[in-house]
Protein backbone atom coordinates (compact mmCIF):
# COMPACT_ATOMS: atom_id res chain seq x y z
CA UNK A 1 0.00 0.00 0.00
CA UNK A 2 1.22 3.79 -0.76
CA UNK A 3 2.00 5.88 1.97
CA UNK A 4 0.55 9.61 1.50
CA UNK A 5 2.53 12.57 3.81
CA UNK A 6 0.66 15.47 4.62
CA UNK A 7 1.15 18.35 6.65
CA UNK A 8 -1.66 18.07 9.64
CA UNK A 9 -2.53 21.39 9.98
CA UNK A 10 -2.76 21.68 6.35
CA UNK A 11 -5.14 19.03 6.29
CA UNK A 12 -6.87 20.36 8.79
CA UNK A 13 -7.45 23.28 7.06
CA UNK A 14 -8.74 22.16 4.15
CA UNK A 15 -11.17 20.00 5.65
CA UNK A 16 -12.30 22.85 7.52
CA UNK A 17 -12.22 20.82 10.94
CA UNK A 18 -9.49 20.08 13.89
CA UNK A 19 -9.89 16.67 15.06
CA UNK A 20 -7.60 15.33 17.73
CA UNK A 21 -5.27 12.25 16.74
CA UNK A 22 -7.41 9.43 17.80
CA UNK A 23 -10.74 11.25 15.94
CA UNK A 24 -8.61 11.46 12.42
CA UNK A 25 -7.44 7.72 12.80
CA UNK A 26 -11.27 6.59 13.75
CA UNK A 27 -12.16 9.05 10.68
CA UNK A 28 -9.30 7.33 8.34
CA UNK A 29 -10.69 3.66 9.47
CA UNK A 30 -14.44 4.45 8.22
CA UNK A 31 -13.38 5.79 4.66
CA UNK A 32 -11.03 2.76 4.27
CA UNK A 33 -7.55 4.09 5.33
CA UNK A 34 -5.04 3.95 7.94
CA UNK A 35 -3.54 6.10 9.65
CA UNK A 36 0.00 4.70 10.05
CA UNK A 37 2.72 7.02 11.95
CA UNK A 38 2.20 10.72 13.59
CA UNK A 39 5.77 11.83 12.78
CA UNK A 40 7.72 14.92 11.76
CA UNK A 41 10.56 15.76 9.32
CA UNK A 42 13.02 16.19 12.42
CA UNK A 43 11.75 12.86 13.80
CA UNK A 44 12.00 11.04 10.73
CA UNK A 45 15.74 12.36 9.83
CA UNK A 46 16.75 11.76 13.22
CA UNK A 47 15.68 8.17 13.12
CA UNK A 48 17.05 7.29 9.49
CA UNK A 49 20.35 9.33 9.73
CA UNK A 50 20.90 10.36 13.72
CA UNK A 51 20.27 13.47 15.81
CA UNK A 52 23.17 15.66 14.45
CA UNK A 53 21.03 15.33 10.66
CA UNK A 54 18.17 16.40 12.22
CA UNK A 55 19.22 19.73 13.49
CA UNK A 56 17.14 22.50 12.19
CA UNK A 57 14.60 20.12 10.05
CA UNK A 58 11.03 20.82 10.91
CA UNK A 59 8.55 19.70 13.78
CA UNK A 60 5.30 20.66 11.59
CA UNK A 61 3.72 17.20 12.37
CA UNK A 62 3.03 14.67 9.98
CA UNK A 63 0.01 12.32 9.21
CA UNK A 64 1.28 9.00 7.03
CA UNK A 65 -1.47 7.49 5.64
CA UNK A 66 -1.81 4.04 4.21
CA UNK A 67 -3.34 4.30 0.92
CA UNK A 68 -5.31 1.25 -1.21
CA UNK A 69 -2.62 0.42 -4.63
CA UNK A 70 -5.91 1.11 -6.43
CA UNK A 71 -7.01 4.49 -5.33
CA UNK A 72 -4.84 6.23 -7.49
CA UNK A 73 -7.16 9.55 -6.73
CA UNK A 74 -6.28 9.78 -2.71
CA UNK A 75 -2.61 9.64 -4.00
CA UNK A 76 -1.99 13.86 -2.70
CA UNK A 77 -3.21 16.23 -0.49
CA UNK A 78 -6.41 17.33 -2.66
CA UNK A 79 -7.96 14.00 -3.65
CA UNK A 80 -7.53 12.99 -0.21
CA UNK A 81 -9.60 16.04 1.13
CA UNK A 82 -11.66 16.26 -1.34
CA UNK A 83 -12.83 12.48 -0.57
CA UNK A 84 -13.16 12.82 3.25
CA UNK A 85 -15.09 16.05 2.40
CA UNK A 86 -17.42 13.79 0.12
CA UNK A 87 -17.73 10.95 2.07
CA UNK A 88 -18.50 13.18 5.25
CA UNK A 89 -21.23 15.29 3.12
CA UNK A 90 -19.86 18.44 3.56
CA UNK A 91 -19.12 18.64 -0.19
CA UNK A 92 -20.77 17.58 -3.57
CA UNK A 93 -18.24 15.42 -5.84
CA UNK A 94 -16.66 17.76 -8.55
CA UNK A 95 -17.84 17.43 -12.34
CA UNK A 96 -14.73 17.61 -14.64
CA UNK A 97 -15.07 19.04 -17.58
CA UNK A 98 -12.81 18.90 -20.64
CA UNK A 99 -12.74 22.74 -22.66
CA UNK A 100 -11.54 24.31 -25.85
CA UNK A 101 -8.95 26.83 -25.39
CA UNK A 102 -10.87 29.88 -24.12
CA UNK A 103 -9.66 32.44 -26.97
CA UNK A 104 -11.28 29.91 -29.84
CA UNK A 105 -7.62 29.38 -30.95
CA UNK A 106 -6.75 25.73 -31.89
CA UNK A 107 -5.33 23.02 -29.19
CA UNK A 108 -1.70 22.45 -28.62
CA UNK A 109 -0.97 19.30 -30.23
CA UNK A 110 1.71 16.42 -29.91
CA UNK A 111 3.15 14.50 -32.85
CA UNK A 112 4.07 11.29 -32.73
CA UNK A 113 6.34 10.14 -35.04
CA UNK A 114 7.37 6.60 -36.60
CA UNK A 115 10.59 6.22 -34.87
CA UNK A 116 8.89 5.99 -31.29
CA UNK A 117 6.68 2.51 -32.33
CA UNK A 118 10.26 0.25 -31.00
CA UNK A 119 10.91 2.49 -27.56
CA UNK A 120 8.48 4.24 -26.34
CA UNK A 121 4.96 3.85 -28.42
CA UNK A 122 2.21 5.92 -27.09
CA UNK A 123 1.46 9.84 -25.53
CA UNK A 124 -1.43 11.91 -24.51
CA UNK A 125 -1.24 15.15 -23.40
CA UNK A 126 -3.12 18.16 -21.62
CA UNK A 127 -3.09 21.62 -20.46
CA UNK A 128 -4.03 23.06 -17.01
CA UNK A 129 -4.84 26.99 -17.96
CA UNK A 130 -4.71 29.68 -15.51
CA UNK A 131 -3.65 27.85 -12.33
CA UNK A 132 -2.52 29.31 -9.25
CA UNK A 133 0.42 27.59 -6.66
CA UNK A 134 1.39 28.10 -4.01
CA UNK A 135 4.41 26.49 -1.93
CA UNK A 136 2.03 23.62 -0.78
CA UNK A 137 0.51 22.93 -3.76
CA UNK A 138 3.76 23.53 -5.84
CA UNK A 139 5.59 20.39 -3.54
CA UNK A 140 2.11 18.53 -3.98
CA UNK A 141 1.73 18.38 -7.68
CA UNK A 142 5.44 16.95 -7.77
CA UNK A 143 4.74 14.59 -5.28
CA UNK A 144 1.76 12.97 -6.87
CA UNK A 145 3.87 12.92 -10.00
CA UNK A 146 6.37 10.65 -8.07
CA UNK A 147 3.64 8.18 -6.19
CA UNK A 148 1.69 7.52 -9.46
CA UNK A 149 5.35 6.78 -11.52
CA UNK A 150 6.19 4.29 -8.32
CA UNK A 151 2.37 3.27 -8.23
CA UNK A 152 0.39 2.98 -11.89
CA UNK A 153 3.25 3.79 -14.01
CA UNK A 154 5.16 0.78 -12.63
CA UNK A 155 8.56 2.65 -11.61
CA UNK A 156 8.26 4.45 -15.43
CA UNK A 157 8.40 1.45 -17.16
CA UNK A 158 4.74 1.78 -18.17
CA UNK A 159 3.97 5.78 -17.80
CA UNK A 160 6.75 8.90 -17.22
CA UNK A 161 5.32 12.25 -16.76
CA UNK A 162 6.27 15.05 -17.81
CA UNK A 163 5.01 18.84 -17.07
CA UNK A 164 6.10 22.13 -18.57
CA UNK A 165 5.87 25.87 -18.39
CA UNK A 166 3.50 26.54 -21.24
CA UNK A 167 4.61 29.83 -21.42
CA UNK A 168 8.54 29.19 -22.19
CA UNK A 169 7.43 26.98 -25.06
CA UNK A 170 5.78 27.09 -28.12
CA UNK A 171 3.72 23.88 -30.23
CA UNK A 172 3.30 22.15 -32.26
CA UNK A 173 5.34 19.65 -29.99
CA UNK A 174 6.93 16.57 -31.09
CA UNK A 175 7.52 13.28 -29.80
CA UNK A 176 10.24 11.57 -31.66
CA UNK A 177 13.02 9.33 -30.91
CA UNK A 178 17.30 9.63 -32.17
CA UNK A 179 20.01 8.42 -31.46
CA UNK A 180 21.34 8.98 -27.85
CA UNK A 181 24.76 10.46 -29.47
CA UNK A 182 21.97 13.36 -31.33
CA UNK A 183 20.46 14.11 -28.75
CA UNK A 184 21.36 17.33 -26.87
CA UNK A 185 19.98 20.05 -24.19
CA UNK A 186 20.17 21.37 -20.76
CA UNK A 187 18.51 18.76 -18.10
CA UNK A 188 16.91 19.63 -15.02
CA UNK A 189 18.54 21.75 -12.37
CA UNK A 190 21.74 21.43 -14.38
CA UNK A 191 24.16 24.61 -15.79
CA UNK A 192 25.03 23.00 -18.87
CA UNK A 193 23.91 20.87 -21.82
CA UNK A 194 25.06 17.14 -22.16
CA UNK A 195 24.18 14.63 -25.33
CA UNK A 196 21.69 11.60 -23.90
CA UNK A 197 24.96 9.31 -23.73
CA UNK A 198 26.54 11.85 -21.48
CA UNK A 199 23.30 12.18 -19.68
CA UNK A 200 23.32 8.15 -19.06
CA UNK A 201 26.92 8.36 -17.16
CA UNK A 202 26.11 11.50 -15.47
CA UNK A 203 23.39 9.38 -13.78
CA UNK A 204 24.54 6.38 -13.32
CA UNK A 205 25.54 7.58 -9.52
CA UNK A 206 22.04 9.62 -9.01
CA UNK A 207 19.77 8.15 -6.05
CA UNK A 208 17.25 8.95 -7.65
CA UNK A 209 17.53 8.80 -11.35
CA UNK A 210 19.86 5.50 -11.70
CA UNK A 211 17.16 3.75 -11.46
CA UNK A 212 15.46 4.55 -14.68
CA UNK A 213 18.45 4.40 -16.60
CA UNK A 214 17.83 0.80 -17.67
CA UNK A 215 14.66 1.28 -19.06
CA UNK A 216 16.44 2.95 -22.45
CA UNK A 217 20.16 2.60 -21.94
CA UNK A 218 19.73 -0.58 -24.11
CA UNK A 219 17.94 1.10 -26.32
CA UNK A 220 19.16 2.41 -30.18
CA UNK A 221 16.99 5.34 -30.23
CA UNK A 222 16.12 7.06 -27.01
CA UNK A 223 12.65 8.92 -26.74
CA UNK A 224 12.42 12.52 -27.08
CA UNK A 225 10.07 15.74 -27.27
CA UNK A 226 10.69 18.89 -29.02
CA UNK A 227 8.40 21.89 -29.14
CA UNK A 228 8.18 23.98 -32.90
CA UNK A 229 12.06 25.71 -32.01
CA UNK A 230 13.64 22.96 -30.94
CA UNK A 231 13.82 23.49 -27.49
CA UNK A 232 14.03 20.08 -25.79
CA UNK A 233 10.58 19.61 -23.10
CA UNK A 234 12.02 15.66 -22.04
CA UNK A 235 13.79 12.35 -22.75
CA UNK A 236 11.69 10.44 -20.94
CA UNK A 237 11.52 8.49 -19.12
CA UNK A 238 14.51 9.96 -17.37
CA UNK A 239 14.39 13.64 -17.35
CA UNK A 240 12.84 16.92 -18.27
CA UNK A 241 14.41 19.61 -20.16
CA UNK A 242 15.53 22.83 -17.70
CA UNK A 243 13.79 25.57 -19.77
CA UNK A 244 10.45 24.57 -19.41
CA UNK A 245 10.61 23.67 -16.00
CA UNK A 246 7.58 24.85 -13.60
CA UNK A 247 7.71 27.05 -10.91
CA UNK A 248 5.24 28.99 -8.16
CA UNK A 249 5.12 31.38 -10.96
CA UNK A 250 3.58 29.07 -13.59
CA UNK A 251 0.11 29.80 -14.94
CA UNK A 252 -0.58 27.42 -17.72
CA UNK A 253 1.07 23.89 -17.69
CA UNK A 254 1.54 21.66 -20.28
CA UNK A 255 1.02 17.75 -19.48
CA UNK A 256 2.62 15.15 -21.57
CA UNK A 257 2.64 11.20 -21.01
CA UNK A 258 4.21 8.79 -23.22
CA UNK A 259 4.03 5.25 -22.20
CA UNK A 260 4.47 1.71 -23.62
CA UNK A 261 0.86 1.06 -21.98
CA UNK A 262 -1.40 3.62 -23.48
CA UNK A 263 -4.53 2.41 -21.33
CA UNK A 264 -2.36 3.11 -18.19
CA UNK A 265 -1.39 6.96 -19.62
CA UNK A 266 -4.63 8.03 -19.94
CA UNK A 267 -5.78 6.93 -16.23
CA UNK A 268 -2.52 9.02 -15.11
CA UNK A 269 -3.24 12.07 -17.14
CA UNK A 270 -6.79 12.27 -15.39
CA UNK A 271 -5.71 11.33 -12.36
CA UNK A 272 -2.72 14.82 -12.76
CA UNK A 273 -5.68 17.10 -14.28
CA UNK A 274 -8.44 16.20 -11.93
CA UNK A 275 -5.86 16.49 -8.40
CA UNK A 276 -4.86 19.48 -9.54
CA UNK A 277 -7.86 21.50 -11.96
CA UNK A 278 -9.91 22.85 -8.67
CA UNK A 279 -7.01 25.58 -8.60
CA UNK A 280 -7.34 26.82 -11.69
CA UNK A 281 -9.25 30.04 -13.33
CA UNK A 282 -12.29 27.37 -13.66
CA UNK A 283 -12.35 24.83 -11.30
CA UNK A 284 -12.24 21.73 -12.45
CA UNK A 285 -12.08 22.07 -15.92
CA UNK A 286 -9.10 21.06 -18.19
CA UNK A 287 -8.25 22.64 -21.58
CA UNK A 288 -7.60 19.85 -24.24
CA UNK A 289 -4.85 18.84 -26.48
CA UNK A 290 -4.31 16.51 -29.52
CA UNK A 291 -2.52 13.70 -30.42
CA UNK A 292 -1.49 12.62 -33.27
CA UNK A 293 -0.22 9.39 -34.33
CA UNK A 294 2.10 8.22 -37.14
CA UNK A 295 -0.74 6.63 -39.12
CA UNK A 296 -2.81 10.14 -39.18
CA UNK A 297 -4.99 9.16 -36.02
CA UNK A 298 -5.86 12.40 -34.43
CA UNK A 299 -6.85 11.88 -30.21
CA UNK A 300 -8.07 14.82 -27.95
CA UNK A 301 -6.86 14.15 -24.44
CA UNK A 302 -7.81 13.97 -21.29
CA UNK A 303 -10.93 11.69 -21.82
CA UNK A 304 -12.42 12.48 -18.66
CA UNK A 305 -14.69 9.46 -19.34
CA UNK A 306 -18.04 9.28 -17.25
CA UNK A 307 -19.60 5.75 -17.53
CA UNK A 308 -22.99 4.05 -16.05
CA UNK A 309 -23.34 1.20 -14.39
CA UNK A 310 -26.20 -0.72 -13.02
CA UNK A 311 -26.37 -3.28 -10.17
CA UNK A 312 -29.53 -4.50 -7.79
CA UNK A 313 -29.75 -3.20 -4.37
CA UNK A 314 -30.18 -6.95 -3.62
CA UNK A 315 -27.35 -7.63 -4.93
CA UNK A 316 -25.16 -5.31 -2.72
CA UNK A 317 -27.31 -6.44 0.26
CA UNK A 318 -26.82 -9.96 -0.01
CA UNK A 319 -23.05 -9.58 -0.63
CA UNK A 320 -21.87 -6.95 2.06
CA UNK A 321 -25.11 -8.61 4.30
CA UNK A 322 -26.96 -6.15 4.88
CA UNK A 323 -30.72 -5.00 4.80
CA UNK A 324 -31.03 -1.55 3.27
CA UNK A 325 -33.53 0.02 0.77
CA UNK A 326 -32.13 1.06 -2.93
CA UNK A 327 -32.15 4.61 -2.32
CA UNK A 328 -29.81 3.98 0.84
CA UNK A 329 -27.25 2.09 -0.75
CA UNK A 330 -27.52 4.74 -3.72
CA UNK A 331 -26.66 6.89 -1.02
CA UNK A 332 -24.14 5.49 0.11
CA UNK A 333 -22.27 5.02 -3.09
CA UNK A 334 -22.68 8.69 -3.44
CA UNK A 335 -20.83 9.67 -0.35
CA UNK A 336 -18.12 7.24 -2.20
CA UNK A 337 -17.55 10.04 -4.99
CA UNK A 338 -19.75 7.45 -6.53
CA UNK A 339 -23.01 9.42 -7.75
CA UNK A 340 -25.96 7.25 -7.68
CA UNK A 341 -29.68 7.08 -8.14
CA UNK A 342 -32.43 4.71 -8.35
CA UNK A 343 -33.41 4.32 -11.41
CA UNK A 344 -37.53 3.80 -10.94
CA UNK A 345 -37.48 -0.01 -12.30
CA UNK A 346 -37.80 -1.65 -8.85
CA UNK A 347 -34.44 -1.35 -6.99
CA UNK A 348 -32.08 -1.19 -10.34
CA UNK A 349 -29.28 1.54 -8.99
CA UNK A 350 -27.47 3.44 -11.70
CA UNK A 351 -23.89 4.20 -10.68
CA UNK A 352 -21.83 6.80 -12.62
CA UNK A 353 -18.34 6.30 -12.10
CA UNK A 354 -16.08 9.56 -12.51
CA UNK A 355 -12.65 9.84 -14.44
CA UNK A 356 -10.98 9.51 -10.98
CA UNK A 357 -12.24 5.83 -10.37
CA UNK A 358 -10.34 3.80 -12.77
CA UNK A 359 -10.55 1.06 -9.67
CA UNK A 360 -14.00 0.60 -10.41
CA UNK A 361 -14.00 -2.22 -13.16
CA UNK A 362 -16.23 -4.65 -12.04
CA UNK A 363 -19.93 -4.27 -9.66
CA UNK A 364 -18.15 -6.14 -6.75
CA UNK A 365 -15.89 -2.88 -7.10
CA UNK A 366 -18.89 -0.87 -6.40
CA UNK A 367 -20.37 -3.55 -3.87
CA UNK A 368 -17.20 -2.68 -1.42
CA UNK A 369 -17.72 0.97 -1.82
CA UNK A 370 -21.25 0.85 -0.29
CA UNK A 371 -19.88 -1.72 2.45
CA UNK A 372 -17.24 0.95 3.96
CA UNK A 373 -19.68 3.68 3.42
CA UNK A 374 -22.30 1.63 5.82
CA UNK A 375 -19.19 0.85 7.86
CA UNK A 376 -17.47 -2.44 8.00
CA UNK A 377 -17.93 -2.59 12.40
CA UNK A 378 -21.79 -1.95 11.42
CA UNK A 379 -22.39 -5.09 9.75
CA UNK A 380 -23.94 -7.70 11.76
CA UNK A 381 -21.25 -10.93 11.76
CA UNK A 382 -23.16 -14.02 10.96
CA UNK A 383 -21.56 -17.49 10.11
CA UNK A 384 -21.03 -18.27 7.00
CA UNK A 385 -23.16 -20.98 4.71
CA UNK A 386 -20.45 -22.65 3.33
CA UNK A 387 -17.62 -24.55 5.33
CA UNK A 388 -14.33 -23.29 4.56
CA UNK A 389 -12.37 -23.57 7.88
CA UNK A 390 -9.78 -26.39 7.04
CA UNK A 391 -6.83 -26.06 4.91
CA UNK A 392 -5.52 -28.92 3.10
CA UNK A 393 -2.33 -30.58 3.61
CA UNK A 394 -0.44 -33.51 2.22
CA UNK A 395 -0.06 -37.17 3.95
CA UNK A 396 3.93 -36.47 4.48
CA UNK A 397 3.44 -32.86 6.05
CA UNK A 398 1.68 -34.25 9.03
CA UNK A 399 3.67 -37.84 9.36
CA UNK A 400 7.00 -38.53 7.88
CA UNK A 401 8.32 -35.17 8.49
CA UNK A 402 6.89 -34.83 12.08
CA UNK A 403 8.35 -38.71 13.20
CA UNK A 404 4.46 -39.64 13.39
CA UNK A 405 2.83 -42.54 11.68
CA UNK A 406 0.07 -42.76 9.83
CA UNK A 407 -1.66 -45.21 11.52
CA UNK A 408 -1.86 -43.46 14.71
CA UNK A 409 -3.26 -40.11 13.22
CA UNK A 410 -6.99 -39.63 13.24
CA UNK A 411 -6.88 -37.71 9.54
CA UNK A 412 -9.82 -37.25 7.37
CA UNK A 413 -8.07 -38.15 4.12
CA UNK A 414 -9.03 -36.61 0.71
CA UNK A 415 -10.47 -38.55 -2.19
CA UNK A 416 -9.01 -38.86 -5.96
CA UNK A 417 -6.22 -35.85 -4.48
CA UNK A 418 -5.48 -33.89 -7.19
CA UNK A 419 -1.60 -32.95 -5.75
CA UNK A 420 0.22 -33.85 -2.71
CA UNK A 421 -0.60 -31.07 -1.21
CA UNK A 422 -4.66 -32.10 -0.97
CA UNK A 423 -4.32 -35.37 0.25
CA UNK A 424 -5.67 -34.94 3.70
CA UNK A 425 -6.92 -32.05 6.01
CA UNK A 426 -4.04 -31.05 8.38
CA UNK A 427 -4.12 -32.32 12.11
CA UNK A 428 -1.34 -29.98 13.05
CA UNK A 429 -0.67 -26.58 12.61
CA UNK A 430 3.09 -27.45 13.26
CA UNK A 431 3.89 -28.56 9.73
CA UNK A 432 2.75 -24.95 7.90
CA UNK A 433 4.84 -22.71 10.52
CA UNK A 434 7.64 -24.80 9.54
CA UNK A 435 7.10 -24.10 5.90
CA UNK A 436 6.89 -20.71 6.63
CA UNK A 437 10.05 -20.55 8.46
CA UNK A 438 11.58 -22.52 5.72
CA UNK A 439 10.59 -19.90 3.32
CA UNK A 440 11.76 -17.30 5.00
CA UNK A 441 15.45 -18.45 5.71
CA UNK A 442 17.50 -15.26 5.16
CA UNK A 443 15.26 -13.06 7.37
CA UNK A 444 17.15 -12.28 10.74
CA UNK A 445 16.87 -14.35 13.74
CA UNK A 446 15.05 -14.85 15.68
CA UNK A 447 11.80 -15.95 13.80
CA UNK A 448 9.02 -15.87 15.89
CA UNK A 449 5.44 -17.06 14.59
CA UNK A 450 2.24 -18.35 15.92
CA UNK A 451 -1.01 -19.70 13.99
CA UNK A 452 -4.78 -19.94 15.70
CA UNK A 453 -6.78 -22.01 13.76
CA UNK A 454 -9.00 -25.31 12.94
CA UNK A 455 -7.37 -28.78 12.94
CA UNK A 456 -9.59 -31.63 11.23
CA UNK A 457 -9.82 -34.51 13.12
CA UNK A 458 -11.76 -37.90 12.62
CA UNK A 459 -14.76 -38.39 15.37
CA UNK A 460 -16.83 -41.54 15.12
CA UNK A 461 -19.01 -39.84 17.94
CA UNK A 462 -19.86 -36.98 15.00
CA UNK A 463 -22.83 -37.21 12.29
CA UNK A 464 -20.31 -36.62 9.67
CA UNK A 465 -17.34 -38.59 11.46
CA UNK A 466 -14.95 -35.63 11.78
CA UNK A 467 -14.76 -32.38 13.96
CA UNK A 468 -12.89 -29.08 13.80
CA UNK A 469 -10.68 -28.57 16.72
CA UNK A 470 -9.57 -25.02 17.15
CA UNK A 471 -5.71 -25.03 18.25
CA UNK A 472 -2.85 -22.62 18.89
CA UNK A 473 0.49 -23.05 17.37
CA UNK A 474 3.51 -21.06 17.91
CA UNK A 475 7.50 -21.71 17.10
CA UNK A 476 10.54 -19.73 17.91
CA UNK A 477 13.53 -20.25 15.72
CA UNK A 478 17.05 -19.35 16.48
CA UNK A 479 20.90 -20.10 16.95
CA UNK A 480 19.90 -21.56 20.53
CA UNK A 481 16.69 -23.78 21.15
CA UNK A 482 14.53 -20.96 23.22
CA UNK A 483 13.01 -23.63 25.56
CA UNK A 484 12.26 -21.19 28.30
CA UNK A 485 10.90 -18.67 25.99
CA UNK A 486 8.06 -21.12 24.54
CA UNK A 487 7.69 -21.63 28.32
CA UNK A 488 7.59 -17.70 28.99
CA UNK A 489 4.71 -18.08 25.84
CA UNK A 490 2.70 -20.53 27.83
CA UNK A 491 2.34 -18.67 31.54
CA UNK A 492 1.84 -15.69 29.45
CA UNK A 493 -1.61 -17.15 27.39
CA UNK A 494 -2.83 -18.66 30.29
CA UNK A 495 -2.27 -15.70 32.34
CA UNK A 496 -4.22 -13.73 30.29
CA UNK A 497 -6.38 -16.88 30.08
CA UNK A 498 -6.51 -15.96 34.23
CA UNK A 499 -5.54 -19.50 34.74
CA UNK A 500 -3.63 -20.36 37.56
CA UNK A 501 -0.09 -22.46 37.93
CA UNK A 502 -1.61 -25.90 39.60
CA UNK A 503 -2.24 -29.55 38.91
CA UNK A 504 -6.69 -29.46 39.52
CA UNK A 505 -8.05 -26.23 38.85
CA UNK A 506 -5.22 -25.10 36.94
CA UNK A 507 -1.98 -25.84 34.37
CA UNK A 508 1.07 -27.70 34.68
CA UNK A 509 3.28 -29.22 32.61
CA UNK A 510 5.02 -32.76 33.29
CA UNK A 511 7.83 -34.48 31.39
CA UNK A 512 6.85 -36.36 28.14
CA UNK A 513 7.54 -38.14 25.16
CA UNK A 514 6.85 -37.26 21.75
CA UNK A 515 8.32 -38.70 19.02
CA UNK A 516 7.97 -34.65 16.96
CA UNK A 517 10.06 -33.40 20.26
CA UNK A 518 14.17 -34.13 21.30
CA UNK A 519 14.20 -36.76 23.83
CA UNK A 520 14.39 -35.29 27.49
CA UNK A 521 13.26 -31.80 26.19
CA UNK A 522 9.24 -32.15 25.51
CA UNK A 523 6.74 -31.79 28.34
CA UNK A 524 2.93 -32.01 28.27
CA UNK A 525 0.63 -29.64 28.91
CA UNK A 526 -2.32 -30.40 31.38
CA UNK A 527 -4.88 -28.13 32.66
CA UNK A 528 -7.72 -28.59 34.82
CA UNK A 529 -6.56 -32.17 35.15
CA UNK A 530 -7.02 -32.68 31.35
CA UNK A 531 -4.25 -32.80 28.49
CA UNK A 532 -4.06 -29.71 25.88
CA UNK A 533 -0.85 -30.18 23.92
CA UNK A 534 2.47 -30.41 24.02
CA UNK A 535 5.70 -28.15 24.06
CA UNK A 536 9.65 -28.84 23.90
CA UNK A 537 12.57 -28.55 21.22
CA UNK A 538 11.86 -30.05 17.84
CA UNK A 539 13.59 -33.17 17.21
CA UNK A 540 17.12 -32.60 14.57
CA UNK A 541 15.05 -34.93 12.52
CA UNK A 542 12.27 -32.58 12.16
CA UNK A 543 14.08 -29.55 11.31
CA UNK A 544 16.28 -31.42 8.96
CA UNK A 545 13.12 -32.65 7.03
CA UNK A 546 11.74 -29.25 6.53
CA UNK A 547 15.11 -27.96 5.26
CA UNK A 548 15.99 -26.22 8.53
CA UNK A 549 19.52 -26.08 10.08
CA UNK A 550 18.96 -24.07 13.36
CA UNK A 551 17.26 -25.44 16.29
CA UNK A 552 13.58 -24.82 17.09
CA UNK A 553 11.20 -24.71 19.77
CA UNK A 554 7.05 -25.31 19.75
CA UNK A 555 3.98 -24.94 21.36
CA UNK A 556 0.78 -26.77 19.90
CA UNK A 557 -2.28 -26.81 22.11
CA UNK A 558 -5.80 -26.86 22.34
CA UNK A 559 -7.74 -23.77 23.15
CA UNK A 560 -11.02 -24.66 22.61
CA UNK A 561 -11.50 -25.44 26.68
CA UNK A 562 -10.93 -21.80 27.28
CA UNK A 563 -13.47 -20.35 24.62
Amino acid sequence: MPTVSVKRDLLFEALGQKYTDEEFDELCFEFGLELDEITSEKEILSREQGDEKAEGASDVVLYKIDVPANRYDLLCLEGLVRGLQVFKEKLEAPRYKRVSPADGGEPQRLVITEETASVRPHAVAAVLRNITFNQERYESFIELQEKLHQNICRKRTLVAIGTHDLDTISGPFTYTAKPPGDIRFKPLNQSKEYTATELMSLYKTDSHLRHYLHIIENEPLYPIIYDSNGIVLSMPPIINGDHSKISLNTKNIFIECTATDLTKAKITLDMVVTMFSEYCEEPFTVEEAEVVYPDGRLCVYPELAYRTETLSGDFINKRVGINESAERIAQLLTRMCLKSEVSGEGDQIQVEIPPTRADVIHACDIMEDAAIAYGFNNIVRSTPRMYTIANQCSQEDITDKLRKNIAEIRAVHISNPKTAEFQVVRTSLLSGLLKTIAANRKMPLPLKLFEISDVVLKDETKDVGARNNRRLCAVYYNKSPGFEVIHGLLDRVMQLLDVKPGRNQGYHIQAAEDSTFFPGRCAEIFSHGKSIGHLGVLHPDVISRFELTMPCSAIDIDIEPFL
